[in-house]
């Protein structure tokens, strides 16, 4: 699986709460997505297009398991790379067919503006302006899998575990 796009850059411990802020976690699922980032970049929603992909530095996702991804993904994000990754977060990622890739050093080979391309299977990230590579551990078959079906719970609804529709994920 491929993804490519412009490239945002952030740096380390960018927490959940900076991603999905407390004070919308109860807000109208169709709205939440308008303030992700606020605190720390204010008007970014509104300079995103879909499939730009984040770049960040060390523990990205660390804090509370609320579902931050989604939001991402919501927005258009095509992808994350990031030197680390938080375990729960990535899973989240994953849940919500968020294609995300720890890859150390990776936040150093890029300049926003810049862009990336992934090969998650392969476990590769290139900076295409530069063709500078780093190498990430690749997706194995069964996360390509439910990235590829639109998330877990539409894997799930098309492998007939789970009637279509009966979760709002």
């Amino acid at each position: 699986m491929d993804v490519s796009g412009r490239v945002w850059c952030f740096g380390d411990d960018i927490n959940t709460d900076l991603i999905q802020p407390m004070h919308t976690v109860f807000k109208p699922l169709t709205e939440q997505h308008r303030y992700v980032f606020e605190a720390n970049r204010p008007g970014w929603v509104d300079l995103v297009e879909p499939g730009d992909v984040i770049v960040a530095g060390r523990n990205f996702g660390t804090g509370s398991s609320r579902p931050a991804a989604k939001l991402l993904v919501d927005l258009g994000i095509g992808a994350l790379v990031a030197d680390s990754i938080n375990w729960l977060f990535f899973r989240n990622c994953v849940n919500f067919a968020l294609p995300a890739l720890g890859c150390p050093g990776v936040r150093a080979m890029f300049a926003e503006g810049q862009h990336a391309r992934l090969d998650l299977a392969a476990g590769l990230v290139e900076n295409t302006d530069t063709g500078q590579t780093r190498h990430g551990t690749p997706w194995t078959p069964e996360l390509l899998d439910i990235v590829a079906a639109g998330g877990l719970l539409k894997q799930l609804e098309r492998d007939g575990l789970l009637v279509a529709g009966s979760s709002d994920g």
